[in-house]
């Protein structure tokens, strides 16, 4: 389901956005729609989320454990990873790999809680060192 909204944007903000779809072929609304989700998304509105890990239940522990980042945002990670390699990402799309970044490592942290978590309640043998 999405949401049809109207927004007003600088200049400098709308020739980035633009710029931005430009290169890499894209509709602008598309390029727009894509960076608020990716900048948003670590912003989750689920309260288990954001729970401590100890509250939550085994199976939301060993399914956290288990996590894994969303297929399309780590594809775009991938690929904007790839191209600051190689000196091409733009400054557009070097805040959206920052955006990500910190979607990846605030996941890779929550994970990380649930496994230790996991080997506490002796749902998950620790890992192999």
């Amino acid at each position: 389901m999405s949401t049809k909204i109207t927004i007003s944007l600088s200049d400098d903000t709308y020739r980035r956005a633009e710029h931005l779809a430009g290169i890499s072929g894209r509709q602008i609304d598309d390029v727009l729609a894509e960076t608020l989700q990716i900048t948003l998304s670590p912003l989750s509105l689920d309260a288990r989320r954001n729970s401590p890990v100890r509250d939550l239940s085994d199976s939301e522990v060993i399914q956290l454990a288990d996590s894994m980042m969303e297929q399309q945002a780590s594809q775009r990670f991938s690929e904007l990873l790839d191209k600051q390699q190689s000196g091409t990402v733009t400054s557009d799309e070097s805040h959206i790999l920052l955006a990500l970044l910190q979607e990846y490592q605030d996941g890779q942290l929550r994970k990380a809680e649930a496994l230790n978590e996991a080997v506490k309640r002796g749902l998950k043998e620790p890992p192999a060192p």
